[in-house]
């Protein structure tokens, strides 16, 4: 299946280069990955990390696509189509 959302979305600049937006606002910097937005530019934690900001950001804008802001890694995941892109 194709998955329309991530072939239309953008690479917006990111919120932070530091860290999740969220965790640096609270003084938390124990995230495992971060996530960024490619609506709004939203960088987030993964569901590995305590607070699972990406998600969370998901949840509350309905903005459907992430990528990896890992060094190296270019893979997109929409959450409304479950799928990898």
């Amino acid at each position: 299946m194709t998955c329309q959302h991530t072939m239309v979305a953008t690479e917006p600049d990111p919120a932070s280069t530091e860290g999740c937006v969220q965790c640096l606002a609270i003084g938390n910097t124990n995230w495992v990955h971060l996530r960024l937005c490619l609506t709004c530019g939203n960088v987030g934690c993964c569901d590995s990390s305590p607070y699972q900001h990406a998600t969370k950001h998901f949840n509350e804008t309905s903005h459907p696509v992430i990528r990896s802001f890992e060094p190296g890694e270019s893979w997109r995941w929409c959450y409304v189509d479950e799928t990898i892109g």
